[in-house]
């Protein structure tokens, strides 16, 4: 490169910081999320580096125990996706709109921008449960002013052939469609890094 040319454009680091969903539970790492999601923008003509920050089996709290870790790469962007441990085990949906509370703000004071993946409750906690965990997510968007994509499994959960034999998990294909369907989000998102 000749001496003064301006160097190239750093691609933006986008963290998908999540659980299993995220991580690519049963799959291998070119099939998991963060992996289709960085191909699916690169077909679009966008260059941006998709970081796997999921871990399987986390809940809210231990994705807010692993926040200051994960927000040390300093990522440009961060997709949140927690909170399915939580809706699997009954936790109250106090407690896990308190730790999405604190792990939006601490990705806010990172400075990086934010993309809240939604989640919902099962039916078999009841009908309460169900009402109160779901409107967490809005909830948050609202109050942080953030973009919400409604629910990260839309089109996929529920749906045998889109899922691994536990019922819950995304195959691969599964996955593409999800990708697919955030994919704009992401880009909107990225369209307001200055």
């Amino acid at each position: 490169m000749p001496a003064g040319a301006p160097a190239a454009p750093r691609a933006p680091v986008i963290l998908a910081f999540g659980d299993s969903l995220t991580a690519g539970f049963g799959l291998p790492e070119r099939e998991a999320f963060p992996a289709q999601l960085e191909a699916k923008l690169r077909q679009e003509g966008i260059k941006a580096k998709v970081e796997n920050g999921g871990n399987s089996g986390d809940t809210t709290a231990d994705g807010l125990a692993r926040t200051d870790w994960e927000l040390a790469q300093k990522p440009d962007f961060v997709i949140l996706e927690l909170g399915a441990n939580d809706a699997l085990r009954g936790i109250p949906p106090k407690l896990v709109r308190a730790n999405l509370d604190k792990i939006v703000e601490k990705i806010k004071a990172s400075g990086a921008k934010l993309l809240l993946a939604g989640m919902l409750a099962p039916p078999n906690w009841g009908k309460s449960y169900q009402r109160e965990f779901d409107a967490i997510y809005p909830d948050l968007a609202r109050r942080y002013h953030l973009p919400l994509y409604p629910f990260f499994l839309n089109g996929v959960a529920m749906r045998k052939d889109l899922t691994q034999a536990d019922g819950l998990h995304p195959n691969a294909r599964g996955v593409a469609i999800i990708a697919g369907r955030i994919a704009p989000y992401v880009a909107r998102l990225l369209g307001e890094k200055e």
